[in-house]
């Protein structure tokens, strides 16, 4: 159970045993509705002995959209590997085709790393931005970014170049909740952002949204979502 959490990075959990253990947490963001002290959370136990925490927070349970407990996946890495094997076992379509996937190659004129890099002889080299999503409204719209981030924009700036050059460029938000409908920038939160994103996908960046089936243990891609880009 989530006692607290606390300088973005540590959370106090209470385990079945009555511990209570200081585990560390990988998402950096808000994680709005996520992070409800009371809530039950699933850890992941490290195998470095030099790790200064050994437990990491990979999932809360809540309440869904629809009232019914559900998990929602929180390890923002994570999301990257969901896509990978998505995409090696054939579930997202849009895709298909190429030989290799490469992770956290660097490119780009912001000296970014991006997240996945397909290349296929004949096909033009395909850069893969993954963002995490678990925020959702009550109307079943999953949302992205749950808080300001320019870290995120210097992204979609980066895939507007390489669109710009030929290339196959994608922004892919893996939604780590299965309660959702669809999915639509949060201008609210980041207007900037909403207007890149809509100003990027008008460049030729491609933009796909999948939601997972997540359970305690483990998460695994499961559909597309329509998404709603416009930033109006």
């Amino acid at each position: 159970m989530l006692l607290r959490r606390y300088q973005r990075f540590l959370a106090d959990i209470r385990l079945d045993s009555g511990e209570v253990i200081t585990a560390h947490t990988p998402n950096t963001g808000a994680m709005s509705g996520c992070a409800e002290p009371g809530s039950r959370v699933s850890l992941r136990a490290g195998d470095n002995p030099k790790r200064k925490y050994r437990w990491s927070w990979i999932a809360t349970e809540v309440v869904g959209v629809a009232g019914e407990k559900i998990w929602v996946g929180v390890e923002p890495g994570a999301a990257n590997q969901i896509v990978a094997q998505g995409i090696r076992n054939g579930v997202i379509r849009e895709l298909q085709g190429y030989r290799t996937i490469r992770s956290e190659v660097p490119y780009g004129e912001e000296r970014s790393r991006i997240d996945l890099l397909l290349q296929a002889e004949q096909m033009p080299d395909c850069y893969v931005e993954v963002k995490s999503v678990t925020l959702a409204e009550a109307t079943g719209v999953a949302l992205f970014p749950d808080a300001v981030t320019s870290r995120g924009s210097k992204h979609l700036r980066e895939l507007m170049v390489m669109a710009d050059t030929g290339k196959r460029a994608v922004i892919f938000f893996c939604v780590q909740r299965p309660d959702v409908k669809g999915f639509a920038p949060a201008a609210a939160i980041d207007p900037s952002y909403a207007q890149l994103l809509q100003q990027a996908v008008t460049s030729g960046v491609e933009a796909f949204a999948y939601r997972c089936q997540v359970s305690a243990e483990r998460v695994v891609i499961l559909d597309a979502l329509p998404l709603w880009v416009n930033a109006d």
